[in-house]
Formats: C-alpha cells, sequence, structure tokens
C-alpha cells in the first residue's frame, strides 16, 4: 500500500488517493526499478536491475523495438519520445514515475469516461476504472491508442465514494474489456446507453 503523504505529494490532483491506491495495485508494482517489457505477445525476460542506471540502460537497449514499461505505475517509457537518448531517469523514480503515471492515468479514465457519455454516478466508477486499467494495460480503447490520443479534458469523472471503493479492480481480479450494453444491465446499472452508442 501507498503511502498517503508519498501519494499527496507526487500523484496526480485530480485523483482521489483511494484510485490512486487501486490504479497501483491493479496496473503497477511495488517496485520502482520494475520492468516489463514485450514485443508482441512474446514477454522479453531482462535481468532484474539493481540500481536506477541499471534500470535505464535497459530501457534505452528495448524502447522503439519493444513496449517497455517502468516503475511504480509500469508506465509506458517510450511514450513522446523519439529517441532513446530522450529517456530521462526520473523514469524509474519513484514520485516522478507516479506523477507522470497517474497523469496519464487520469487521461485515460477520461477518455473511458466520455466513451460512456460521462456519467455521474458512483456505481458506474468501479466498470469505468475497469476499462481504463484494461486499456492502460494493452495501450487501447475502442481500438485507439490511449497514450496517443487527444485529452478529452474538462471531462469530470465521477471517483467512488467509501462505500464503493471497494468494487473497483484490484490486482488478484482479471480485467475484461469494454463492457456490453447486456452486462451494464445485468449489473443493475442505468445510464444513457443512446450516448455510448452514438460515440462508438
Amino acid at each position: 500500500m501507498l503511502d498517503a503523504a508519498f501519494i499527496k505529494e507526487c500523484a496526480d490532483p485530480s485523483l482521489r488517493p483511494a484510485v490512486v491506491e487501486q490504479f497501483v495495485a491493479a496496473a503497477g508494482s511495488t517496485d520502482p526499478l520494475a520492468m516489463t517489457i514485450k514485443s508482441g505477445r512474446r514477454l522479453i525476460l531482462v535481468p532484474k536491475a539493481k540500481s536506477a542506471d541499471e534500470a535505464m540502460a535497459i530501457v534505452r537497449q528495448y524502447v522503439g523495438q519493444a513496449v517497455v514499461r517502468v516503475g511504480l505505475t509500469q508506465f509506458p517509457a517510450g511514450v513522446g519520445i523519439k529517441d532513446a537518448a530522450d529517456l530521462q531517469p526520473d523514469l524509474v523514480e519513484p514520485c516522478e514515475n507516479l506523477r507522470k503515471g497517474t497523469a496519464m492515468f487520469a487521461k485515460v479514465l477520461r477518455i473511458v469516461a466520455k466513451w460512456y457519455g460521462n456519467p455521474k454516478s458512483d456505481e458506474v466508477f468501479p466498470q469505468i476504472f475497469e476499462d481504463a486499467v484494461y486499456a492502460w494495460k494493452t495501450g487501447e480503447f475502442e481500438g485507439e491508442s490511449v497514450f496517443q490520443a487527444e485529452d478529452p479534458g474538462g471531462v469530470a469523472v465521477e471517483q467512488p465514494t467509501r462505500a464503493s471503493q471497494r468494487e473497483a479492480t484490484t490486482a488478484d481480479q482479471p480485467v475484461e474489456p469494454a463492457a456490453s450494453q447486456s452486462n451494464l444491465k445485468d449489473a443493475g446499472i442505468r445510464i444513457d446507453l443512446s450516448r455510448i452508442d452514438g460515440q462508438r
């Protein structure tokens, strides 16, 4: 579990601390030097980095050839970078990784919430969160790259009250693709589906 003071200092202020914790638990790592490198569907095994310098050397080796995720938030290392030499060591610095990762995840949440028609119900947040985590892990939502996509901005994502926080995705629950109308109905969630269909 992340320290409350650490979250307050480093995480994107648009996300509640409970959401930051759930995000890191569901999609991140407890090790600030952790990295996941994939080429297509193949996981590339690399030696565990013992220092920030070692971690950055591995990241620079693979960025551009594979998908490289790094740090507490498993931030996508190559996003917005044209040359591996431009990568900064702050990628593996815990506070900066949390800052960048939560800012990017907040954008992904806004993208997903907009697709849902920006519902204002706590009941819907766990599904939006789950879809946003899935989008974070795959890099895509509805066939579009979420990391390169424009931030819809100005979209208020309704975040859970204490009662509904437990429903959001945790690290040990599988994350499924975006919900269909039928399973939203099964879950007893009522939202304006005509707005969702219109945005597909």
